[in-house]
This record gives C-alpha cells, structure tokens and sequence, in this order.
C-alpha cells in the first residue's frame, strides 16, 4: 500500500513557507527553497512540486519555476528569492508574488501554467509610477476575492515597533492588471507594540501573511512573534477588522494540550490552509541540520469548526496519509516528529555553537539520517498502526554503549522492548530486538541511555 509522511516531499528536498493552492484538479505548493545543510536561507531558485487532488500521496516535481536572476533588480545575483504566493488572475494567468532579500519592493511572475515557469512581469506600484515601499514590503499573500477585488497583504515587525513597518501587516488593493496599487496601503494586525490591550496581545504579528476564505469568512494566517507557530485571525471583511482566533500549528507542538516545552528544536515558520476536497490542511515547515537554513515542508488534517474556529493540530510522522502509518516495512528516521535531548533549547536560537551539537536531522553523501544522539536523547514517531510485528531492525552507526528503550508513550511506560546495544563501527549495522506492541493506533518512541554518539538512518517492522 502506498504510503506518505512528514516531510511530504522527498527527504532531499527543502520547500519551507509553503503556500498550498489548489488550480484544476492538482494541489500546488509555491514556496521558498532551502538546500540542505544550508548556509543562508533560500539558497536555491523556487521550484514548485504538485499533487492529484485525488491521491496526496502522489507529489510530482514540476521543475525550476522561476530564477532569482529573472527580476531585473537582482541580474548581478545578489540576493535571494524569499516566500512567494500565486495566485489566478481574471485573465486565466497565473501570478507569483515574492520579495528578494534585502530589497524593499515586492516583485511578480506571470505564467500561462500553474506550475510555471515564470516570466518577470514587473514591481507593485502605483498608478504613477511609484514602486511600493511602504510598510516594509515582504511574504507577499494575494487574494482574488469573488466579487473580482484582488488584495495583496505583506508586512514583517521585528522587535516590536520597526519603524519601517509601522509595526502592523498591511493590505493594499490591486487593481485587475495584478501590479498596480490603487490605494496606500492600510493596518491589518498589529505587531507588538500595537498589539497591547488587543485580541492580539499574546501572539501579534511577526511575519508570514496568508490569507484565505472560507465561505464568508476570511482567516489571516501569519507566524506571530513566537515565531515557531501559525495562527490565524478572522473577519468578515478581506481588508479589516480581524480578531485573533488561535494557534493553528507549532514547530514544537508548544500549546498544544497545553505543552510548554518543545518536542522539537523550534525555529521560524510560515504557511497556510488549504481545503482539498472535503478536507482542510495545513501547511507548515520543520527545522533540521544545525542552523536554520534547512527547512522541510511538512502538512497536517484541520479541522474548522461551525463557528469558524480551528483547534490547533500536533505535529505528526503521518501527516497527509489520512491514517496511521501500518507497522510493517522499513521507514526512515528522519520522519520523526519528536526529536529532543537533554540540552535542547525551550526557545527559537540562532546560535549554531550551540544547535551542532543537539539531535538533529541532517544529510551526508545523499543520505538523510539523525545524528548526535546521545544519553537521554529521545526519538518519536506518530502514530503507527501496530498489528502482528514481533521484531524490529534498527540502522545504527558510532560508538555507543548502553540501552535503547522502546515505548508507545513519551513518558516511557508503555515499554515494548528494552535492548542492551554496543555499537562500535563507521558503517551502518543493523540491530535486532524483539518487541511487544499493543495493537492498533500507537505512537513510537525511542529512548536511548548510555555512554557515546550514535546516528541512526531508519527502522523496520518485521513479523517472525
């Protein structure tokens, strides 16, 4: 049976702040583009992969949809091409909006295709002439709305009150050409300093607008001052008058069921929802290597509810499988959706002395493995559908010396194994044990103690 998990794109591949759209009868998703081990963000051009609406399983890899040397303000290749979004135009066209590092402008692609490639169609600007630079121009997010008003929404506060920004997100008017602004552009959620005494107060605006609409409701997503969560905010009108509505997704599942440490190492996110079908999901990125420069999309089932309200959704292995994954066959490791230490940070970090030391995802000669595992490191998956597996194999690699525990729970109580491990080798070698799963849905973790560093590539199930 086929299966998909988080990341929902190949393990090689970096597509974080991904803007999922859905055009005929494929899901698209435009996004920045990391590579891995990554020195810088957005290292690579944009690049756009899709999926049959009928089969989120079934990811194709569409090709080089736009390059950052295409805007004329970037021909020396200076700068890097950030989060874009697309959107449909009433000509049929399909645009892409992006910012380039470091430029105070916002740039857009038109294509006769969804998939591109694009072709450099021109800057936001007024009617005069002027180029938009207000508000600090940045995460471009276009809305055609029904009636035919297209809006476009951007904005990043960093610290509080930026005095390029104005301390809030904006939103302006385009007019049918998709370029031109018809007005200046106004407030839409505030950012700290603004956001005291509001709905606001603790989460307010940091970056990553999105936007969407769900019959007359509009929902303004953006990562908030947190930076490691998406949370959204409604309205019945596109362009004001939004009131906080929650916590959509963290990177570290902070506040869900009222967590407050991560299972995770938390960094920025940016996303969106999208209804494929009869199904909303959302969208968000994870953090891997030692920086955070290596950024993997990953998704997961939402729910809104009646009253327009999302509950906040925990991060998973299985992710837009639509069930568990089935306990049997091999599975990489780098699919974990817990991965902590006993020095993981509780909060965002950019320092890099400190993050190469720390569990982490990462990629070497084509290979994507978890490195640095150490004393008290502990490993999870969510959720396997465990049946008749009796053994698991493990791909091990270091020195270690110790015991793996395998348990159902994050505490470590519903224990399925427990295995002495000596691991002495620069090549990977598989390990054996035993297990005794309950039955059914069930999340996976691994707990390993002892002395040494250890990498692991992947595990298996296997019935006796």
């Amino acid at each position: 049976m086929e299966q998909i998990y988080n990341p929902y794109l190949p393990l090689y591949e970096h597509i974080p702040d991904g803007e999922p759209h859905v055009f005929g009868d494929r899901l698209y998703i435009y996004g920045s583009h990391d590579l891995a081990c990554g020195k810088s963000f957005c290292e690579d051009n944009y690049a756009v992969w899709s999926a049959p609406v009928d089969d989120l399983r079934d990811w194709r890899y569409e090709g080089v949809s736009y390059l950052r040397t295409q805007d004329p303000s970037n021909a020396n290749d200076i700068y890097q091409l950030w989060a874009p979004d697309a959107a449909q135009g009433k000509d049929g066209r399909y645009y892409l909006y992006y910012c380039l590092s470091g430029m105070q402008e916002i740039g857009v692609a038109v294509s006769d295709k969804p998939a591109g490639p694009f072709a450099f169609y021109g800057h936001v600007h007024y009617a005069d002439g002027r180029t938009l630079t207000e508000h600090f121009p940045f995460d471009p997010a276009v809305l055609v709305d029904d009636d035919g008003q297209i809006y476009l929404y951007y904005g990043q506060v960093i610290g509080g009150h930026d005095p390029r920004s104005g301390g809030f997100s904006s939103v302006v008017k385009l007019a049918d050409d998709m370029l031109t602004a018809n007005e200046e552009p106004r407030p839409l959620v505030p950012g700290e300093e603004k956001a005291k005494g509001t709905s606001f107060e603790k989460h307010p605006f940091f970056e990553a607008s999105s936007i969407r609409k769900d019959g007359d409701r509009y929902y303004f997503i953006y990562s908030s001052l947190l930076s490691h969560e998406l949370c959204y905010a409604t309205s019945s009108r596109p362009d004001g008058d939004f009131t906080f509505g929650g916590t959509l997704i963290s990177n570290g599942d902070i506040g869900y069921e009222g967590r407050t440490k991560p299972v995770q190492r938390i960094g920025n996110t940016h996303g969106s929802i999208v209804k494929v079908k009869d199904q909303w999901y959302v969208f968000y990125h994870r953090q891997t290597g030692s920086n955070q420069f290596s950024r993997q999309g990953c998704a997961e089932p939402i729910e809104i509810k009646e009253d327009g309200s999302i509950p906040q959704v925990e991060m998973t292995s299985c992710g837009l499988n639509g069930s568990p994954l089935i306990a049997t066959g091999s599975y990489p490791a780098a699919i974990a959706c817990h991965l902590t230490d006993r020095h993981m940070p509780s909060e965002a970090t950019l320092d890099e002395n400190l993050m190469k030391d720390l569990a982490q995802v990462t990629m070497r000669q084509n290979v994507t493995f978890i490195t640095n595992i150490k004393d008290r490191t502990k490993i999870g998956y969510k959720y396997f559908n465990f049946m008749d597996a009796d053994i698991m194999t493990i791909e091990l690699r270091g020195k270690f010396f110790g015991k793996i525990l395998v348990a159902h729970d994050e505490e470590g109580r519903q224990k399925i194994a427990e295995y002495e491990v000596q691991v002495n080798t620069s090549e990977w070698d598989t390990q054996i044990l035993p297990i005794k799963p309950m039955s059914g849905k069930h999340a996976l973790y691994f707990y390993f103690k002892g002395q040494g560093t250890l990498d692991m590539k992947g595990f298996a199930f296997v019935s006796a």
